[in-house]
């Protein structure tokens, strides 16, 4: 019987750190060849890792990526290496390198260029057009990128049903969103059984800015069942033996599958094939060890992984080692502050408490007893004499006028000065503590509470950040996150006997309206027909659309939903446009 090899490296690439990039690639190709692979494969672009951006307008950075292509072609002696680099031939292409023992054979192009959500590949690369396959050991296969798998036509149809692959190859850098995981394994199980292929997908892991990269590598038999997975927002090496003999038998008893071979299309016209010598492959090899598989998440420990992730990297790849937060003893930064360790440690953490006059006793409690529980230091620095100096210096100017929510935003500034100072003085990263569902809405200071480096939980709602709290000192075996924390109402405590519900509606209505006009874009009477009062739909509308040019301000944070503020929801800071 046949068996191919397969090796699956699920890394995580630095953004223009290509000789890193490189030498984590050559580890792995090394591990694949003591694992006597036939194959081993890396996610698109792994040379220059994902997404690149403008780097790829500066010709320095293709000659460099090439010339680091050339020290993985130079390790993959005795082995068949797939790795995404950026193909240059008169442009510039999101390329797949096939490499055979030392030997660049061919360059697959990617052909479905993404421009939508937070891709913009259509700015930067020219698209393939050939469908390209291989054979190797008496196997077809062929190798596609990310985005090409998704259309259900070609190139995995020609690929599949005119080329003869038995394998397809497809090396992905997908971004992480709720719900993505089980998306892409209904959708890539679809595609094996639809084309009586086997197929396999590896993707990358890890944080890049705003996005988060889940791994979760996939293998699929010809019948479109789960043969294996990589681990969740880890790196992973993944060895699995292939049986492409099973597929030419689902074949034999497919008639739906023969006919369409039968068909003729454009695509056949771009088939390209080539041969693999097998001069160096092992008559026999090892039984492989035994992988215990691992469980798949819920969306909430989902999300928390991926926010620990994100943070983690974000941190580490720009360089900063230490953070500071600023404790209120609310939800918000006690969860802020509880990922925080989780990603960099508790002795890289620092907590700041600013009571003012409208801070009540219990927070100030709930704040310390956060930053004991964690084991994290904590700064006491009162606001009240700072307050009381500016109020005076600028009432001569106020003429007089009753306070309003000025003399709340000076509260917010002031402690954003304070975070800011700490952050300069101590060369620590400060993380902004705002949720999605504040952030939407704009109940948030500039240059205040909106202040920072990074933004941990931007695109966590505020229904969900109690979920992760819970969760949270659920996996901890105890209240870390001080049970009153996650019951008292909500409060800036900005001035007396404030509660966030007095300017906004109860975040359990609040929050379903945010994910139906935000992330689905649905109209005013779209949701008001799923039971929401008209009225309350229309003033949450507003406050999001006239808070843009808060959002614009606001610092980079993890993107875990599929339609976040930013790069992929950009509305115009001036803007007549009624949608009401």
């Amino acid at each position: 019987m046949r068996i191919i090899r397969v090796a699956i490296g699920q890394i995580n690439p630095i953004v223009g750190d290509l000789s890193g990039n490189v030498k984590k690639i050559i580890e792995i190709i090394s591990l694949a060849k003591e694992a006597k692979s036939h194959i081993v494969i890396f996610p698109e672009l792994a040379i220059t890792g994902y997404p690149p951006e403008d780097l790829l307008l500066k010709p320095s950075f293709i000659k460099a990526n090439l010339d680091n292509l050339s020290k993985v072609i130079e390790a993959s002696s005795s082995i068949c290496t797939i790795v995404g680099f950026v193909g240059k031939e008169n442009d510039i292409f999101n390329s797949a390198a096939v490499i055979h023992d030392q030997k660049l054979l061919t360059v697959y192009n990617k052909i479905f260029l993404p421009n939508y959500s937070v891709f913009d590949e259509d700015r930067y690369f020219q698209p393939g057009s050939e469908f390209t396959v291989f054979k190797l050991l008496d196997t077809w296969f062929g190798v596609n990128i990310c985005e090409d798998i998704w259309h259900p036509g070609d190139p995995i149809r020609t690929q599949a049903f005119y080329g003869n692959a038995e394998i397809i190859l497809n090396i992905s850098a997908s971004p992480y969103h709720i719900g993505k995981n089980k998306y892409m394994e209904r959708m890539l199980a679809q595609r094996a059984s639809d084309y009586g292929v086997i197929l396999v997908y590896v993707n990358l892991v890890g944080g890049q800015d705003e996005l988060v990269f889940a791994g979760n590598s996939m293998v699929f038999d010809e019948s479109g069942k789960l043969i294996t997975r990589g681990k969740a927002f880890e790196e992973d090496l993944i060895i699995v033996d292939l049986f492409p003999e099973r597929v030419f038998a689902k074949r034999l008893h497919d008639p739906r599958i023969r006919k369409e071979k039968l068909i003729k299309n454009e695509g056949a016209n771009n088939l390209k094939k080539v041969e693999i010598p097998p001069s160096f492959y092992p008559p026999s090899m090892p039984t492989l060890p035994y992988r215990k598989e691992p469980d798949v998440m819920s969306d909430i420990e989902e999300i928390y992984h991926a926010l620990v992730l994100g943070t983690k990297d974000y941190m580490k790849k720009n360089g900063f080692s230490k953070a500071v937060i600023g404790l209120s003893g609310g939800i918000d930064s006690s969860l802020v502050a509880a990922l925080t360790v989780e990603a960099i440690g508790k002795e890289n953490i620092l907590g700041v408490l600013m009571p003012s006059q409208y801070t009540s006793k219990e927070s100030i409690e709930d704040a310390k007893k956060v930053a004991r529980n964690l084991g994290i230091e904590i700064f006491m620095i009162p606001i009240q004499k700072i307050y009381n100096a500016f109020y005076n210096e600028l009432s001569p100017y106020f003429q007089n006028l009753p306070p309003d929510i000025t003399e709340e935003n000076l509260q917010a500034r002031i402690r954003g000065n304070i975070l800011m100072a700490i952050s300069n003085k101590f060369k620590m990263l400060l993380l902004s503590t705002g949720n999605k569902s504040e952030v939407s809405t704009g109940y948030c200071t500039l240059y205040g509470d909106m202040a920072g480096g990074f933004s941990v939980i931007k695109d966590v709602k505020k229904t969900v950040v109690y979920e992760l709290a819970r969760f949270y000192n659920k996996i901890k075996g105890r209240d870390i996150i001080p049970e009153r924390v996650l019951i008292k109402p909500p409060s800036a405590e900005l001035k007396p006997n404030q509660k966030d519900e007095d300017t906004l509606p109860p975040y359990d209505t609040l929050d379903p309206i945010l994910e139906l006009y935000v992330e689905q874009d649905k109209d005013i009477n779209e949701i008001a027909s799923m039971g929401f009062d008209k009225e309350k739909v229309k003033e949450i509308m507003k406050m999001v659309d006239r808070n843009e040019y808060k959002r614009r301000q606001g610092s980079p944070g993890i993107r875990i939903t599929a339609r976040a503020f930013g790069k992929d929801r950009r509305l115009p800071i001036t803007n007549k446009f009624n949608v009401l």
